[in-house]
């Protein structure tokens, strides 16, 4: 299981961003530098809410360069699990917040000889880390951000000064819409996509990738909200602890050993991003839909995330 260095940090700044959406910044209690990471970053942030522990995972937006401080964009969620509420309602300037040491599952790929970035709504934020680290590099690279309505289209100000003519922008409201086929199919050979935002928008781009034979290791994608499980019920055996628990259909296997209280597993994020839950995969094999493991881990069939993950058939046997 993976391992995850807890930092304390400060409230220094919020700044209303849209109706939905706040920044914050966040410093180091001492004001010392905060660890080093890459554009397209995130942190899990732990929130304890009275009796209740949520932890969420935010994309960093400040530059890699900059170090005194991190910047998340937070966007309140309607149907809130706990995290985007608590940070909008109840976190204050000077308040104490957790985080994680960065990690990075949406990393620029330095062979790429163009980078095409694709934001809808709040899915902006790691193209905002990511954009200075291209401009350092003095990477080739267009940025194309679908918002619903102008009221709703994030940091524009900053990113038309910072990108300049290599930015697009489409407003819903305005019947500006993302032309994926014709985007995806004027892609330069060796080029890469980069997509985050609603599912809907993420599928759009795996489908029109796959309908231009852009081959998937060319296609980058960042989602934080947890895939729903589906499948159907099969049963997992607990090797250390000799249980056996059974899965209901579109259950996950963490949710099944917690019902069931059958032995304690750590688990920050459960979205698949964070690696906490990783469980060695003794007998079986997983149908996998986290974001933390390499598409050849995935195919070794040695580990799997079991926040989100299931087992492919009627039976796996795990390292628990």
């Amino acid at each position: 299981m993976s391992t995850q260095q807890t930092l304390q940090v400060r409230v220094a700044h919020i700044e209303r961003v849209t109706p939905l959406i706040k920044r914050y910044t966040l410093e180091a209690l001492d004001g010392s530098a905060l660890p080093p990471f890459t554009g397209g970053s995130h942190i899990i942030v732990q929130m304890r809410d009275g009796s209740r522990q949520v932890n969420n995972a935010y994309s960093l937006m400040s530059p890699p360069s900059a170090l005194g401080s991190y910047q998340i964009g937070v966007r309140r969620e309607a149907a809130s699990k706990g995290g985007s509420a608590f940070l909008h309602d109840k976190v204050a300037v000077g308040d104490t917040l957790a985080i994680t040491a960065p990690s990075n599952l949406f990393a620029l790929d330095e062979s790429a000889r163009h980078h095409v970035l694709i934001a809808g709504g709040i899915g902006i934020t790691p193209f905002m880390s990511q954009l200075h680290e291209l401009h350092q590099r003095g990477a080739s690279y267009a940025l194309h951000y679908a918002f619903r309505a102008d009221e709703h289209g994030a940091f524009r100000d900053e990113l038309t000064r910072l990108c300049g003519p290599c930015v697009r922008f489409y407003a819903g409201n305005k019947g500006q819409k993302l032309d994926l086929t014709g985007l995806l199919g004027g892609m330069v050979a060796g080029a890469h996509a980069y997509v985050c935002g609603p599912a809907r928008l993420i599928d759009a781009v795996r489908l029109a990738a796959q309908a231009n034979g852009i081959a998937s290791a060319r296609v980058h994608v960042e989602q934080f909200a947890a895939p729903k499980p589906t499948g159907s019920a099969f049963t997992v055996v607990l090797a250390k602890s000799g249980k056996t628990v059974a899965v209901a259909a579109g259950e996950s296997i963490l949710n099944a050993i917690e019902r069931d209280s059958t032995v304690p597993v750590e688990c920050l994020c459960r979205a698949g991003v964070c690696g906490t839950c990783e469980t060695r995969i003794l007998e079986g094999e997983a149908e996998h839909a986290d974001q933390y493991l390499s598409h050849a881990e995935k195919a070794a069939q040695q580990t799997m995330l079991i926040c989100v993950s299931r087992a492919r058939g009627g039976r796996i046997v795990l390292d628990l």
